[in-house]
């Protein structure tokens, strides 16, 4: 009797497409998902100099550590024998990372709470293929 699997496709296919998937993870990151999405909504789809370039001159704080993760991104493509030039941000993912809860003394002898969020950040980049002359 064969299995019905969730999966579309074999395991095999899908060991072979991570190998080939270029990304680097960031996880609890000490920022709101909602400011640090302002941030990486920004670079989606962007070649990896522009993305760098444009991150260096944003003054929002979570520019610099996302600029980390997407040269880290880079060096990981290269590292596996992609061309720098050629890679483009595919994908940024943001989601979150659970709540440092701390308590704020209130009126009365009350608590309340202070939710400190905190984000994971993952990059995917892409090989971009040379555009072929059309003759």
């Amino acid at each position: 009797m064969a299995s019905t699997g969730t999966h579309k496709a074999p395991a095999a296919v899908r060991k072979a497409e991570a190998k080939r998937t270029i990304r680097a993870e960031l996880s609890t990151y000490n920022q709101s998902p909602r400011k640090v999405r302002l941030v990486t909504d920004m670079v989606k789809g962007k070649k990896i100099a522009d993305a760098v370039a444009a991150l260096s001159f944003l003054p929002k704080r979570a520019a610099l550590p996302i600029k980390k993760l997407i040269e880290s991104a880079a060096a990981n493509g290269v590292a596996k024998g992609e061309d720098k030039d050629t890679l483009r941000v595919e994908n940024i993912q943001v989601n979150s990372a659970g709540m440092i809860v701390r308590f704020m003394p209130r009126a009365m002898g009350r608590a309340a709470p202070i939710r400190k969020r905190r984000s994971n950040v993952i990059v995917t980049l892409s090989v971009e293929k040379p555009a072929s002359p059309t003759a």
